[in-house]
């Protein structure tokens, strides 16, 4: 499994401090499309780096499949409680998934 440090080793990361507001993580670029556990190290960053009562959503790419399946477990072992929603399809054919972060932690 691709951990953070190495999925950021050539490039920008998709998060680089808490976000006090909702954001949006794009997990949609084609370095995501060729490698799942990049998507799933950056989205639990993601989630990670969501303020308090506050929403991320996560677009990954749709060569992944269904967000369920791979990526909902390893957001829920994140040291916070979040809450999980599937928003469904983008235009482009991705998926969204919602991740609320909870008030504690």
């Amino acid at each position: 499994m691709t951990n953070v440090s190495e999925a950021y080793a050539d490039r920008e990361p998709v998060t680089r401090r808490v976000h006090d507001r909702p954001w949006v993580a794009d997990l949609e670029t084609d370095e995501h499309a060729a490698d799942r556990p990049l998507t799933v190290a950056e989205a639990v960053d993601a989630v990670e780096q969501t303020g308090r009562g506050e929403h991320v959503d996560l677009v990954t790419h749709e060569r992944h499949g269904d967000p369920a399946s791979y990526l909902y477990e390893p957001v829920r072992s994140v040291d916070r409680p979040v809450d999980i929603a599937r928003e469904g399809r983008c235009s482009c054919g991705g998926y969204v998934t919602r991740v609320t972060v909870g008030p504690g932690n």
